[in-house]
């Protein structure tokens, strides 16, 4: 009996042997599972923190829907009127979208069809898109698209800090675009990449790097061949000023580089340019103060006063107040019609802000 006793108690050491054995086995491939799993998903991890910067150097541009409520009538207190100066309005709208990133738009160039357009943010982005009409008549946009422009490493310029993006010019298929507060240019081979161009900075007059910090390059225009000062490319500071209170612009490449100044009067800052098909400049201006309101205008200046020490000048085109429907205007394009008509395309920047608005209006140039 003992013995049995003996057999049956090693037998069962022997089981409990095995058992635990076999316990310890499988806890062995457990942790070993595991471990793998953690190594496998850290490796998926590092592998997304790879990528991330891969995703950022090229950003698809985003389709977006733009809705427009037309502006029938540009003076609030006389509906009926339409010639404002040397202008007549044809019409405009107010826009809106659901796009985080619309909004704040500071410059515009309108094609010679008058209905495709790029304009930039100044939050760094490029908006793209077609001027719908209802004759004459902008009555909507469509085909938007929109996209942080890049630098030169295919990043968006925003995240190095370069997003004051204020003036833009054409030359052909390459676009300059002026940053504000860092006072530099970058130029875009549009033609080539489109929205996912690249942008290069270009030399700069040292003395742009002493402009005011917010004040700087305010508005852009490239002298095309045929024209006085073919090839130049001007830039214009919103408010930097000479000892006399001038605003102080730039004459880059071309023929003739050099500082030029434009007379300023009455308070009036520069918020964009355009070069009319003979060649004199449209400068429009902007003026605020919680006393006086907002204020814009358009100067007409001609290219042949210009060239470096001059002081420039020219007559007022166009006046608007909180009167008429304007809001804080910073872009300004010119096309011409099929019919011979030079139409001005002003845009607003609403500052992403819930009281003012972004607004495109459109003007015919009388007399041209």
């Amino acid at each position: 009996m003992v013995s049995e006793i003996g057999d049956v108690s090693r037998s069962a050491a022997l089981n409990g042997k095995a058992d635990r054995a076999d316990l310890g086995d499988r806890l062995r491939l457990a942790l070993s599972q595991y471990l793998q799993c953690r190594r496998l998903v850290a490796a998926a991890l590092a592998a997304l923190m790879l990528s991330a910067p891969a995703l950022a150097q090229s950003p698809q541009p985003s389709h977006i829907e733009i809705r427009a409520q037309p502006i029938v009538s540009f003076d609030n207190r006389d509906k009926e009127l339409r010639r404002f100066g040397k202008l007549e309005f044809r019409g405009g709208l107010i826009l809106t979208s659901s796009a985080r990133e619309f909004g704040s738009l500071s410059a515009i160039r309108v094609e010679p069809d008058g209905g495709r357009f790029i304009a930039v943010t100044d939050k760094g982005f490029w908006l793209r898109g077609r001027i719908v009409y209802a004759g004459s008549r902008p009555a909507g946009i469509a085909d938007a698209e929109i996209a942080p422009m890049l630098d030169a490493n295919g990043k968006p310029l925003a995240a190095r800090g370069w997003f004051d993006t204020e003036a833009l010019a054409e030359d052909g298929g390459a676009l300059y675009v002026g940053i504000e507060r860092v006072h530099r240019i970058v130029k875009f081979d549009y033609a080539k990449d489109g929205l996912r161009a690249r942008g290069v900075p270009i030399p700069v007059p040292a003395e742009i790097a002493s402009l005011p910090w917010n004040k700087g390059i305010e508005a852009l225009v490239f002298v095309p061949k045929g024209l006085p000062l073919a090839g130049t490319l001007i830039a214009f500071s919103e408010r930097g000023l000479d000892s006399t209170g001038n605003l102080k612009a730039f004459l880059i490449g071309g023929p003739a580089p050099g500082t030029f100044y434009v007379r300023r009067s009455d308070e009036f800052d520069i918020s964009d340019a355009a070069l009319l098909p003979q060649g004199d400049l449209l400068v429009l201006e902007r003026r605020f103060s919680w006393l006086r309101g907002l204020a814009v205008r358009i100067r007409r200046i001609a290219l042949t006063q210009i060239k470096p020490g001059a002081i420039v000048d020219g007559p007022i085109l166009f006046f608007a107040d909180l009167g008429q429907e304007v809001d804080n205007m910073e872009g300004i394009s010119v096309h011409r019609t099929a019919s011979g008509e030079t139409v001005l395309t002003l845009v607003s920047d609403d500052n992403f802000s819930p009281l003012q608005r972004t607004i495109l209006l459109q003007f015919t140039l009388l007399g041209e």
